[in-house]
Protein backbone atom coordinates (compact mmCIF):
# COMPACT_ATOMS: atom_id res chain seq x y z
CA UNK A 1 0.00 0.00 0.00
CA UNK A 2 1.60 3.37 -0.66
CA UNK A 3 -0.51 6.78 0.98
CA UNK A 4 0.19 10.12 -0.13
CA UNK A 5 -1.59 13.41 -0.47
CA UNK A 6 -2.86 14.59 -3.94
CA UNK A 7 -3.89 18.34 -4.34
CA UNK A 8 -4.96 17.94 -0.76
CA UNK A 9 -6.63 14.34 -0.58
CA UNK A 10 -5.46 11.86 1.34
CA UNK A 11 -4.88 8.54 -1.41
CA UNK A 12 -4.33 4.97 -0.75
CA UNK A 13 -3.13 3.03 -3.94
CA UNK A 14 -2.97 -0.56 -4.18
CA UNK A 15 -1.17 -0.52 -6.98
CA UNK A 16 1.93 -2.66 -6.83
CA UNK A 17 5.10 -0.13 -5.08
CA UNK A 18 6.65 -0.24 -8.77
CA UNK A 19 4.24 1.21 -10.74
CA UNK A 20 5.15 4.71 -11.99
CA UNK A 21 3.18 7.78 -10.42
CA UNK A 22 1.92 9.14 -13.61
CA UNK A 23 -0.07 5.91 -14.33
CA UNK A 24 -2.09 6.19 -10.46
CA UNK A 25 -2.27 9.79 -11.16
CA UNK A 26 -4.10 9.17 -14.89
CA UNK A 27 -5.56 5.86 -14.28
CA UNK A 28 -6.90 5.55 -11.03
CA UNK A 29 -7.29 8.81 -9.91
CA UNK A 30 -8.63 10.11 -13.44
CA UNK A 31 -6.41 13.24 -13.31
CA UNK A 32 -5.25 13.61 -16.90
CA UNK A 33 -3.41 16.97 -16.99
CA UNK A 34 -0.27 15.48 -15.88
CA UNK A 35 1.03 13.81 -19.70
CA UNK A 36 3.23 10.69 -20.41
CA UNK A 37 5.77 12.18 -22.94
CA UNK A 38 9.13 10.81 -23.41
CA UNK A 39 8.57 7.90 -20.68
CA UNK A 40 12.23 8.63 -19.99
CA UNK A 41 11.95 11.58 -17.39
CA UNK A 42 13.45 13.60 -20.19
CA UNK A 43 10.29 15.90 -20.94
CA UNK A 44 8.74 16.76 -18.38
CA UNK A 45 5.74 17.25 -19.45
CA UNK A 46 5.03 14.06 -16.61
CA UNK A 47 6.17 16.47 -13.70
CA UNK A 48 4.67 17.17 -10.52
CA UNK A 49 5.41 19.33 -7.45
CA UNK A 50 6.80 17.35 -4.35
CA UNK A 51 6.13 19.73 -1.22
CA UNK A 52 8.62 18.73 1.39
CA UNK A 53 8.49 18.71 5.15
CA UNK A 54 10.85 21.85 5.32
CA UNK A 55 8.29 23.85 3.69
CA UNK A 56 10.35 23.74 0.03
CA UNK A 57 8.79 22.64 -3.09
CA UNK A 58 10.68 20.65 -6.24
CA UNK A 59 8.86 18.86 -9.22
CA UNK A 60 9.44 15.32 -9.98
CA UNK A 61 8.80 13.49 -12.86
CA UNK A 62 6.42 10.69 -12.76
CA UNK A 63 6.78 8.74 -16.02
CA UNK A 64 9.33 6.70 -14.48
CA UNK A 65 9.66 7.29 -10.61
CA UNK A 66 7.52 4.37 -8.94
CA UNK A 67 4.61 5.60 -6.43
CA UNK A 68 6.94 3.72 -3.72
CA UNK A 69 8.94 6.62 -4.03
CA UNK A 70 6.16 8.94 -3.27
CA UNK A 71 4.94 7.15 -0.10
CA UNK A 72 4.13 9.59 2.34
CA UNK A 73 4.93 12.95 0.30
CA UNK A 74 2.26 15.63 -0.66
CA UNK A 75 2.15 16.61 -4.20
CA UNK A 76 0.58 18.56 -6.44
CA UNK A 77 -1.21 18.23 -10.06
CA UNK A 78 -1.86 20.60 -12.53
CA UNK A 79 -5.31 20.00 -11.25
CA UNK A 80 -4.63 21.23 -7.90
CA UNK A 81 -3.60 25.18 -9.09
CA UNK A 82 -6.58 26.41 -8.94
CA UNK A 83 -9.20 27.06 -6.10
CA UNK A 84 -12.56 27.07 -6.16
CA UNK A 85 -12.94 27.14 -9.70
CA UNK A 86 -10.64 30.34 -10.01
CA UNK A 87 -7.45 29.83 -11.85
CA UNK A 88 -3.64 30.83 -10.36
CA UNK A 89 -2.27 33.91 -11.37
CA UNK A 90 0.18 32.02 -12.98
CA UNK A 91 -2.88 30.02 -14.65
CA UNK A 92 -4.00 33.33 -16.12
CA UNK A 93 -0.43 34.44 -17.68
CA UNK A 94 -0.59 31.59 -19.48
CA UNK A 95 -3.56 31.91 -20.82
CA UNK A 96 -3.11 35.66 -21.76
CA UNK A 97 0.25 34.55 -23.31
CA UNK A 98 -0.84 31.61 -25.26
CA UNK A 99 1.57 30.02 -23.71
CA UNK A 100 1.20 26.43 -25.05
CA UNK A 101 0.37 24.84 -28.12
CA UNK A 102 -0.19 21.44 -27.96
CA UNK A 103 -0.28 21.56 -24.58
CA UNK A 104 1.17 18.46 -23.37
CA UNK A 105 3.90 20.63 -21.83
CA UNK A 106 2.03 22.78 -20.21
CA UNK A 107 1.48 21.20 -17.08
CA UNK A 108 5.48 20.23 -16.42
CA UNK A 109 6.15 24.50 -17.14
CA UNK A 110 3.30 25.56 -14.67
CA UNK A 111 4.77 23.47 -11.93
CA UNK A 112 7.91 24.09 -12.31
CA UNK A 113 6.82 28.07 -12.65
CA UNK A 114 4.90 27.87 -9.38
CA UNK A 115 8.28 26.08 -7.80
CA UNK A 116 10.01 29.32 -8.57
CA UNK A 117 7.25 31.62 -7.55
CA UNK A 118 6.73 30.14 -4.29
CA UNK A 119 10.85 29.81 -4.27
CA UNK A 120 11.50 33.83 -4.84
CA UNK A 121 8.99 34.40 -2.44
CA UNK A 122 11.23 32.88 0.46
CA UNK A 123 14.52 34.51 -1.04
CA UNK A 124 13.74 37.39 -3.55
CA UNK A 125 16.21 38.39 -5.99
CA UNK A 126 17.87 41.18 -7.81
CA UNK A 127 16.00 42.02 -11.17
CA UNK A 128 19.00 41.80 -12.36
CA UNK A 129 19.22 38.02 -12.35
CA UNK A 130 15.62 37.29 -13.13
CA UNK A 131 16.01 36.41 -17.08
CA UNK A 132 18.97 34.04 -15.83
CA UNK A 133 16.44 32.89 -12.81
CA UNK A 134 13.71 32.05 -15.06
CA UNK A 135 15.92 30.00 -17.76
CA UNK A 136 17.61 27.99 -15.29
CA UNK A 137 14.03 27.02 -13.41
CA UNK A 138 12.63 26.03 -16.47
CA UNK A 139 15.53 24.24 -18.24
CA UNK A 140 15.13 20.66 -18.96
CA UNK A 141 11.22 21.40 -19.90
CA UNK A 142 10.73 20.47 -23.41
CA UNK A 143 8.47 22.01 -25.88
CA UNK A 144 7.63 20.05 -28.66
CA UNK A 145 5.79 23.13 -30.65
CA UNK A 146 8.99 25.65 -29.17
CA UNK A 147 6.75 27.87 -26.72
CA UNK A 148 9.39 28.29 -24.67
CA UNK A 149 9.43 32.35 -25.24
CA UNK A 150 6.01 32.75 -24.06
CA UNK A 151 6.28 29.93 -21.05
CA UNK A 152 9.12 32.89 -20.19
CA UNK A 153 7.08 35.82 -20.26
CA UNK A 154 4.31 33.91 -18.65
CA UNK A 155 6.54 33.59 -15.82
CA UNK A 156 7.93 37.26 -16.06
CA UNK A 157 5.14 38.96 -16.15
CA UNK A 158 3.66 37.26 -12.79
CA UNK A 159 6.84 38.35 -10.99
CA UNK A 160 7.16 41.89 -12.43
CA UNK A 161 3.56 42.38 -11.69
CA UNK A 162 4.18 42.00 -8.14
CA UNK A 163 7.96 42.45 -7.72
CA UNK A 164 7.81 43.74 -4.16
CA UNK A 165 7.32 40.12 -3.30
CA UNK A 166 9.42 38.47 -6.08
CA UNK A 167 12.73 40.63 -5.90
CA UNK A 168 14.95 42.68 -4.26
Amino acid sequence: MTAFTINGKKVDSSAAPDTPLLWIIREDLAMTGTKFGCGAAQCLSCAVIVDEADGTSRTSPTCIVSAASFDGKTIRTVEGHSKNGELSTLQKSFIEHFAFQCGYCTAGFLGEGQVLLERLMKKRIARADLERTIIEALDGHLCRCTGYVKYHQAVRDVILADPGRYLI
